[in-house]
């Protein structure tokens, strides 16, 4: 896989949330991705800068223009410096939640992308990688 751009986004404060959502439509716009997907991407991107806010404690969140050969993606990665997540096999089931939220939460943000991976390390943070494909 290629990284063809790539931006990093702090995001610590409510207000750096509607700026980031912009930036990943317009990369989804750059690359040619159709309405459904760029819709998609921007709804994940949105649950998970969220929990990076209201678990995390924000942090940073990247944006990259992918390519695997003739297909063309986005890559968000969303890494904070947080308390991390106990059990992320729990925290992957449906109507898990710690919050009174009526989110998406992480299986239903997982159903939105192409690719998705969790890493979390109790007192050291999570960082979530996501990939969705222009045509995918």
């Amino acid at each position: 896989m290629m990284i063809l751009n790539k931006e990093t986004v702090p995001i610590f404060r409510e207000q750096d949330v509607v700026p980031f959502r912009n930036r990943v439509k317009e990369y989804t716009i750059k690359i040619g991705m159709g309405i459904l997907n760029q819709t998609k991407l921007i709804t994940a991107a949105s649950e998970l800068v969220r929990n990076m806010l209201k678990y995390g404690g924000g942090g940073n969140a990247s944006i990259e223009v992918v390519s695997e050969g003739k297909n063309q993606g986005i890559r968000l990665i969303f890494a904070d410096k947080g308390p991390g997540i106990q059990d992320i096999t729990l925290a992957m089931k449906d109507g898990y939640t710690t919050g009174k939220s009526l989110g998406l939460g992480l299986p239903g943000t997982r159903r939105l992308v192409n690719e998705f991976n969790i890493q979390s390390e109790v007192n050291k943070g999570t960082t979530v990688t996501i990939i969705k494909w222009k045509n995918g």
